[in-house]
């Protein structure tokens, strides 16, 4: 490209970013009639989501990822031990 075409595109740029009027995307299109027909219901702010289950404490977590740590490195000791020489 030339610097004329670069210059051109600016302009161009600078003319449809200046518009009074932009139309909106095609998604923004598709939810406005979806929802002049059927509105969506009012959500609260980071709404809870569904509780699967009871959550452990950080604590258990972190133990339990220690205690795995700790199995692997005995366990590689332990085969290294047992291998002939």
């Amino acid at each position: 490209m030339s610097e004329q075409d670069d210059e051109r595109r600016e302009f161009d740029l600078r003319w449809a970013d200046a518009a009074e009027h932009k139309e909106p995307s095609a998604r923004a299109r598709m939810l406005a009639a979806r929802w002049k027909e059927n509105p969506p219901q009012p959500q609260p702010f980071r709404a809870d989501p569904e509780r699967v289950g009871p959550r452990r404490s950080s604590w258990v977590s972190t133990a339990i990822v220690l205690g795995c740590v700790a199995a692997v490195i005995l366990l590689l000791g332990y085969a290294q031990y047992r291998a002939p020489y």
